[in-house]
């Protein structure tokens, strides 16, 4: 397609060349046929130099006067062509980005423009999309525990409420309160993580012995459900932002030991594969059904909204997750059954590339 295309237009300045020859050669010899019928009928005095100059100034004279008249008439098409582009334009900078301008297909002097502008609306009208859907998810999210806080506030105005339950209400709101800091901790991590990659402090450090280190972090955790952790690391380094990697190793863990039953298994492996280090973080736990995979590492996304919503999360660690290996221009993969656990594979390179 892109061959034949290549030759239409080559063909079509082919065919504008000639155009142009053909209209200076019909316009050079009409005026050398009209300046010849002068000459005979008045004779003027004039030399043979001369009348040669006045036959070219009368030619150029009139090839000019014949481009004029045609751009004159295909100018009206161009400015309604014109037109309908700036009138997309500014319907997009007011919001609309439905915009799609069509019937430009002939007109190769205005295709590449008007294909631009297509993809540009559509590109706005996909962040509009999201920016809506954002805004409405954080909406949604911060009423859930402003509702709960506000009830159990109220609650605890009561005169006949109990020493046992006041304190039950008030552990309810200090957990809410936490839920709202972590959320607005993790959208400023987000927010921060979008800005210049360039701008992050890289350093060549030992993979396996981060790892490890977020295992021993984590342990209270993994050893109040009695969870058995199981590491198979290779002494790996990597280049990157120590920081932030430990942040996925940590989120990835934290998620293992929230949906491992009591007394489930984790297993954490490094190995390398080409110039990639291989992380995989796997359980035995609930697992997620398929229709859920595609969508875990959006903002907001819960595959278990139920139990993540009683366990203090905001939907938004795996989104941080995936930010971060996306920055060290690595990949993360998953593989879930329900009933059988998940499995996450993540890739970084070696070495950092800026």
């Amino acid at each position: 397609m892109t061959f034949w295309r290549r030759a239409g237009e080559i063909l079509l300045r082919i065919g504008q060349i000639l155009v142009i020859l053909a209209c200076f050669g019909t316009t050079w010899s009409l005026a050398r046929w009209v300046t010849a019928a002068v000459y005979r009928k008045w004779e003027p005095p004039f030399s043979a130099y001369v009348i040669d100059l006045l036959n070219v100034i009368f030619g150029v004279i009139l090839f000019f006067l014949v481009v004029l008249l045609i751009s004159a008439m295909f100018r009206p098409r161009q400015l309604r062509s014109l037109n309908i582009v700036i009138d997309a334009i500014r319907r997009i900078s007011q919001g609309d980005f439905s915009v799609r301008i069509v019937g430009f297909e002939r007109m190769r002097e205005f295709e590449t423009i008007v294909n631009s502008i297509n993809e540009m609306a559509g590109a706005l009208g996909q962040m509009e999309t999201m920016r809506q859907d954002f805004i409405s998810n954080v909406s949604h999210e911060i009423q859930s525990p402003l509702t709960s806080i506000r009830g159990f506030a109220r609650a605890l105005r009561r005169p006949d409420l109990s020493p046992e339950k006041r304190n039950h209400y008030l552990e309810i709101i200090e957990s809410e309160s936490r839920r709202l800091a972590q959320m607005s901790d993790n959208l400023l991590k987000l927010s921060a993580l979008e800005t210049d990659r360039a701008s992050l402090q890289t350093n060549r450090f030992r993979l396996d012995r981060q790892l490890q280190n977020v295992v021993l972090a984590c342990e209270p955790q993994w050893l109040a459900k009695n969870i058995q952790i199981q590491m198979e690391v290779s002494a790996l380094e990597v280049e990157g932002a120590e920081d932030l990697l430990s942040q996925v190793w940590m989120n990835l863990l934290h998620n293992s030991i929230k949906f491992t039953p009591e007394g489930g298994e984790i297993r954490v492996s490094l190995t390398s594969e080409g110039e990639r280090a291989v992380v995989t973080v796997a359980d035995n736990g609930i697992g997620m059904f398929e229709q859920d995979l595609v969508h875990i590492f959006e903002r907001f996304y819960k595959a278990d909204k139920s139990r993540t919503r009683s366990d203090g999360g905001s939907g938004l660690g795996l989104s941080i997750v995936k930010k971060i290996v996306d920055i060290h221009q690595g990949e993360i993969t998953v593989t879930s059954e329900p009933g059988k656990g998940s499995s996450f594979n993540v890739f970084i390179p070696f070495r950092w590339k800026p």
